[in-house]
């Protein structure tokens, strides 16, 4: 079986990448007045090509920038539209780790206004990217579910849409309008980072949802598949949308448990996306019995080696898990990946670089010997 040509490739990952001391440093002193914007632009591309030569150095077909030039792996975006700002969560979620629970109180979005999207958002930062690789760019964006999940109806103003219809249809038009830009700079492969999905398939989340937001999650999956394939809707037909599901990623913690059960059927046959980036890398995922319903034509990237320890895995390891997955979806459907980004934002890795460059060769060096 030989390597994909087209995206996701057989060994890919998600997209954020740990960011490196300079960079770290020069955030905090923008942040405090110390040096000026384009300052901290020059050192962030300077990073970017760094870890675009790592990405390449390590054999990866599809590269990204490590999101280098954001704060957090969804604010950065989301708060580029008009009218929206960033607000307490009204709710306390609850983190896990190894160690125990924590609680903590996420800030989330509210929308205070009509939606609008003043100018571009991560265009030039593709057009970047684009210049310092030879490899594929790869584009991360939230998904537009973010804008809903955490506040439900509360966290939208009602005067500006006294009818949830007319902001999801707002919502998916901006997101199109990002989409067409990013596709005239040339994106072929743009990856949606939907968390939601997965915090469905967990049942204590499940009942907050219907307690906290008012909606009931098995009617939501299929509202969120109706916004995402209107949000991906007009895409050129040569670019591959894939989706990356997640549980929660941060410093090793993580929000939800259980398999993919309960949204398996709309995840992979009403949304539209080519294909999924889905967490497996432990026991709080279920089985891969869920793959049973991906269709002809879509693939899954196995995440099976996971970002929430810097501990290495084993290949016959991963070759064992590729296999019993291969029972419920063809191996020619299949690839491998990371579970989830090294860093969700600024902060939270748990790993030094030094182990994330063991885990991405892991991934090629492993894919390289189960499908050649």
């Amino acid at each position: 079986m030989s390597e994909r040509s087209k995206p996701p490739f057989r060994a890919d990952h998600v997209g954020s990448l740990i960011r490196t001391p300079a960079l770290v440093e020069a955030r905090a002193k923008r942040e405090a007045g110390e040096i000026t914007a384009e300052a901290l632009k020059d050192v962030q591309q300077a990073a970017i090509r760094e870890v675009v030569a790592l990405q390449e150095g390590v054999g990866l077909h599809s590269v990204t920038d490590g999101e280098y030039n954001r704060g957090g792996w969804h604010t950065d975006f989301l708060l580029s539209f008009a009218n929206v700002v960033s607000a307490p969560s009204r709710f306390a979620t609850t983190f896990h780790n190894e160690h125990g629970d924590t609680q903590r109180r996420p800030h989330m979005v509210t929308v205070q206004g009509k939606l609008a999207r003043p100018r571009p958002i991560f265009v030039d930062d593709f057009r970047f990217l684009k210049s310092v690789t030879r490899q594929t760019p790869k584009i991360t964006i939230p998904s537009p579910s973010v804008m809903h999940f955490r506040g439900g109806r509360e966290a939208i103003s009602e005067e500006a849409y006294p009818e949830m219809g007319e902001f999801y249809a707002d919502l998916a038009r901006i997101y199109r309008e990002e989409i067409a830009d990013l596709a005239l700079a040339g994106c072929r492969y743009l990856q949606i980072d939907e968390v939601n999905f997965a915090y469905l398939c967990d049942p204590k989340l499940r009942s907050q949802v219907r307690a906290d937001i008012g909606e009931d999650p098995d009617t939501l999956a299929h509202t969120y598949a109706t916004l995402l394939n209107q949000t991906i809707q007009g895409k050129p037909a040569d670019m591959v949308v894939c989706m990356h599901l997640c549980r929660g990623n941060f410093a090793g913690n993580w929000v939800a448990e259980g398999g993919y059960d309960p949204v398996a059927e709309v995840l992979f046959n009403e949304i539209k996306v080519d294909g999924y980036f889905m967490e497996y890398d432990s026991v709080r995922a279920g089985g891969f019995e869920p793959l049973r319903f991906l269709p002809k034509g879509k693939t899954v990237v196995l995440g099976l080696v996971t970002t929430k320890r810097g501990q290495i895995e084993s290949k016959d390891e991963l070759k064992r898990r590729i296999d019993e997955a291969s029972k419920f979806a063809p191996l020619e459907q299949l690839c491998l990946s990371p579970q989830c980004g090294f860093a969700s934002g600024v902060a939270g890795a748990t790993m030094g670089i030094e182990d994330e460059v063991r885990k991405l060769e892991l991934v090629v060096e492993t894919a390289r010997e189960v499908w050649g």
